[in-house]
């Protein structure tokens, strides 16, 4: 069965940085077809941040574009997410995802074994 752990969460001020990881049980992230990183604020549908491939392609919302980045240690069976330049509107609960089957786009429907989430609060 499938575990996925966040951590790394916080609270930053505008302009700060912060690194989430995921750690996976019951799966090698070398193998994951496309696993990533979703994100749900208060009153609002999840949405997609970032995800990566097994062949290690990354792929971003255009908010995440050009400011967080998506990578992944096969030693640890980690997936990270650095996230530079917070901004109040990234306030949301991170959430870790890994795709059902070889579902390879950025749709939460997608995603079928999912983290508890870590909070993300950027606040000054």
């Amino acid at each position: 069965q499938v575990h996925l752990v966040e951590s790394g969460g916080g609270l930053v001020q505008p302009g700060g940085s912060l690194r989430l990881s995921c750690t996976a049980s019951g799966l090698s992230i070398r193998d994951a077809y496309n696993i990533g990183w979703f994100r749900q604020a208060p009153e609002k549908r999840r949405e997609f941040v970032a995800r990566i491939t097994r062949e290690s392609q990354a792929y971003y919302s255009d908010s995440a574009l050009d400011r967080f980045t998506i990578s992944k240690d096969n030693t640890k069976n980690t997936l990270y997410l650095q996230m530079n330049n917070l901004k109040p509107e990234d306030t949301a609960v991170y959430y870790c995802g890994l795709a059902t089957g070889t579902y390879s786009s950025n749709s939460p429907s997608g995603f079928g074994s999912w983290g508890q989430g870590t909070q993300v609060t950027v606040s000054s």
